[in-house]
């Protein structure tokens, strides 16, 4: 704590001096704040007119606090959470107020709804983004039931880009240059075409060299589980390629036509584990790992282990790269008439993603938890031959149509926008053909030469389909002379959805002994002398063969908000909103129905992949007050709310599984807290903001499937952290006709938080260093530019930057299920510095 208290003493002094200064010299022209203008209702408004909990980003906002994509939001609001998804680092796992998802699945939607110009984005996977060139990010917190519909308990994050202008052309050139050779550039340009028609092109490269060193797996030809090659030298080393074409026409004085595609084609090395805690805390004898107990002791002694950042790991066969290819059209009419407008918005967007992962770390052959090639006696047995190298696909593609009509009434007291949704969306998760996933020595066997393999084949597919009907309404009384506004808002929803589950699932026994080299575990001999003792799950129990699930789902939310302008600079407001998540099937669910009987922890649940699972509810209610005081300098927005969802959609781990979980509609949570945002302008050279955020979630019903008793207590909420904050300074240091030099620092904290949502997972016996729970941490991040320089006919800037800056050691997720690890976790990224170069015609 020693050096943020130096830093921030130093920083306070020089801003004292700098304050004083200002007083003494204070100029006669008045400074304020400037106005933010959102579409978080999909109207432009002023910020502080919309009754909504958000915090927004405008562009020299995303430049100072150098903000590339969704992933670098993450620090940046507090109640608002961002990590990658264990094996596919692309995939971010986003939560607001502790409300997102554990799993990224096809046959699951997140509850944080991500859009682009007003095109919902249904998967989480390549939410990069980084080739558009950003006008304004805005994180709406809380349900958003009427306006955005299904699958935004949580909130929803709102894209939108620069357009087009037929005003004059545009050119904007980035480059940046950093450690870990760090290389971005970024090209856009507007280019005026006609007097009513207009094109922007933006063009981006950028790569990075991950900062954990992979040495490779160990040279050892004589172990059954050796691959040759040569393995990628970095984990979290990324290549991005990308391009987008915007076209606007402003077809007549009513009516303007715009047209974006985009594409992105990103090569990552997904980051691999850190081994932390062994099994049993490091007494092996303590306790059971369930499907994977007999294997503990073998792949613990070929595991390292540290609560210390690793600058180097090792993959226990050749590290492969992971691509996502990301491509979209969307095509949106713009009408405006007297007293209403029409937009209707059509949009077109493919997915294609392979993710490789690594899950053991320290490079032992022997030791394997892959899908690279394996060509030891079981895939011998198994295929006649070596089982290839799968890396897990996944194809989407999806089609939205939205209409929207916006006008007023009654003299302007009525103001509403109605509108129509339909969205469609096909997919497949292809994890086969039959491949390596786990091999290891059994502990039984000292000589090393019996071995567990498992062999799996997977692939789903869907087809779902969403329509809904909206409308919010605001009514301004001829009385309180006009302060008074009222809205009512509903919206109703139907969707479909169809699961496809194929699925082979082995486990094969390799001993020299055994004829071939190898047999599968249920074979009857091997069943009877090894399956009950090392408690190994059958073959036929886990097979799926075209087992299909098909559900429908309706809902209709209401929204009820009251505002009151207490001054033409203070408005507070008190609210009533509803939502839903809609049902899906869990691909991770080991059972094919509820028939099947004992689950693969011994219990028998009554359901399985076939029955799905059901949608859930929110109600919510907040208060709170959007205000700028002395003389618009002060900016002061805050609210209290208390949501309680019902019918929750709990996910867990089963007991003693690498990866079989069950989700249920079995219980109710409540969360309350509080959000405050302020930004002050202390002179017309110094800006400082401050955001916090207070959460309190409880799991308060929560019902066992397979006793019927009340399991609350076992239940956490994901990612939620009691407390958050960001505290920003602005300052300009000196400005004249050459330019403007600015600093900037901003300090962000994130309070402990489960990395789970089952209590044992988070803290194996109350044992936080056993299990997925996240410390706090604090992360500060500095910027030097000097801005404004005049070039050429245009503008220059360069800047120095820094990020984590004290080079904090801090974890973003983290795992209990491998068979070496009570605790294994993927730091963030270490300090990373660099220097900016834009000019801008």
């Amino acid at each position: 704590m020693k050096r943020y208290a130096l830093g921030v003493a130093f920083l306070g002094s020089a801003l004292a001096s700098s304050i004083a200064a200002a007083q003494g010299n204070a100029q006669a022209a008045p400074i304020a704040l400037e106005e933010v203008i959102v579409t978080a209702q999909k109207k432009a408004e002023s910020l502080q007119d919309t009754p909504i909990s958000l915090t927004a980003f405008g562009a020299e906002r995303l430049e100072t606090d150098g903000i590339n994509s969704l992933a670098d939001i993450g620090s940046k609001v507090p109640s608002l959470t961002i990590e990658p998804f264990p094996i596919n680092n692309t995939t971010l796992r986003i939560f607001i107020r502790g409300i997102g998802i554990s799993d990224s699945q096809v046959t699951q939607d997140p509850p944080v709804g991500i859009y682009v110009d007003g095109v919902y984005v249904a998967r989480a996977t390549g939410t990069a983004l980084d080739v558009a060139e950003l006008e304004r990010m805005e994180i709406l917190r809380g349900p958003q039931g009427t306006l955005y519909g299904r699958n935004t308990t949580g909130g929803a994050v709102n894209l939108i880009t620069k357009r087009p202008s037929v005003d004059a052309f545009e050119f904007k050139q980035k480059f940046v240059v950093g450690n870990r050779d760090l290389f971005t550039s970024k090209t856009s340009a507007n280019l005026p075409i006609t007097d009513t028609l207009a094109a922007k092109v933006a063009f981006l490269t950028t790569s990075q060299e991950g900062w954990l060193e992979n040495t490779g797996p160990i040279h050892d030809p004589s172990s059954p589980g050796f691959v040759p090659g040569d393995s990628e030298d970095f984990f979290g080393s990324r290549d991005v390629q990308g391009y987008r074409f915007d076209l606007r026409w402003d077809a007549t004085d009513w009516m303007t036509i715009d047209y974006a595609y985009d594409f992105s084609d990103m090569t990552t090395v997904n980051t691999i584990y850190q081994p932390v805690t062994p099994p049993c805390g490091g007494d092996l004898n303590s306790c059971n790992k369930g499907q994977t107990e007999q294997i503990k002791q073998s792949t613990s002694s070929r595991t390292s282990y540290s609560d210390k950042r690793e600058d180097e790991l090792a993959s226990s066969s050749p590290m492969q790269d992971s691509t996502t290819e990301v491509e979209g059209h969307s095509l949106t009419f713009s009408m405006d008439f007297d007293t209403w407008q029409m937009k209707y918005i059509a949009a077109y967007r493919t997915l294609d993603d392979e993710a490789y992962a690594d899950l053991t770390g320290d490079g032992d052959p022997d030791f394997r938890l892959d899908s690279n090639v394996y060509c030891g006696p079981a895939a011998q047995v198994a295929v006649g031959g070596c089982t290839p190298l799968v890396v897990p696909k996944i194809n989407q593609d999806q089609t939205s149509h939205e209409l929207q009509f916006t006008g007023d009434f009654a003299d302007g007291r009525v103001e509403y926008i109605v509108g129509a949704y339909y969205f469609e969306e096909n997919a497949q998760e292809d994890n086969s053909p039959l491949h390596h996933q786990l091999s290891a020595p059994i502990d039984s066997d000292p000589s090393g030469q019996t071995r567990i393999v498992n062999l799996l084949s997977q692939k789903y597919d869907i087809e779902n389909e969403s329509s809904a009907l909206f409308g919010q309404f605001t009514w301004t009384p001829a009385i309180l002379e006009d302060r008074l506004h009222l809205t009512f808002g509903y919206r109703h929803s139907e969707d479909s959805r169809y699961a496809l589950k194929n699925q082979q699932d082995f486990i094969y026994i390799e001993n020299p002994l055994i004829p071939g080299g190898a047999a599968e575990a249920s074979n009857p001999i091997l069943a009877t002398l090894f399956g009950p003792s090392l408690g190994l799950p059958n073959s036929a129990d886990r097979e799926f063969v075209n087992v299909e699930g098909d559900k429908d789902f309706s809902d209709d939310s209401f929204t009820f908000t009251v505002e009151f302008d207490v001054t033409d600079d203070i408005n507070v407001y008190a609210k009533s909103v509803e939502a839903y998540k809609s049902g899906g099937y869990n691909t991770r669910d080991p059972q094919r129905d509820g028939n099947q009987g004992p689950a693969s922890d011994g219990t028998d649940y009554g359901f399985g992949f076939k029955e799905g699972f059901d949608s859930e509810k929110v109600q919510s209610y907040e208060v709170g007050i959007k205000s700028e005081l002395m003389d618009r300098r002060l900016r002061l927005n805050g609210n209290v709310f208390y949501s309680e969802y019902t019918d929750i959609q709990l996910n867990q781990i089963l007991t003693g599984t690498v990866a079989d979980t069950k989700v249920s509609n079995a219980g109710e949570a409540e969360m309350q807290g509080m959000e405050m945002d302020i930004t002050f302008l202390a002179t017309r050279d110094i800006l400082m903001l401050f955001n916090y955020a207070y959460l309190d979630t409880e799991v308060t019903k929560a019902t066992s499937a397979a006793t019927g008793e009340d399991i609350s207590d076992s239940f956490v909420f994901f990612s939620a952290p009691q407390h958050s904050y960001t505290l920003a300074v602005d300052w300009t240091i000196t400005e004249g006709e050459w330019g403007r030099l600015n600093f900037n620092i901003s300090h962000n904290f994130m309070d402990e938080r489960n990395g789970g949502s089952r209590s044992f997972n988070v803290a194996k016996d109350g044992d936080k260093s056993r299990g997925t729970f996240l410390d706090d941490y604090r992360l500060t991040n500095m910027r030097l530019s000097a801005t404004g320089m005049p070039l050429w006919g245009g503008i220059f800037q360069v800047a120095g930057w820094v990020k984590n800056a004290f080079d904090e050691e801090y974890h973003v997720t983290a795992i209990d299920n491998t068979p070496q690890i009570d605790r294994a976790v993927i730091w963030g990224e270490p300090r990373t510095y660099g220097l900016d170069f834009i000019y801008e015609y």
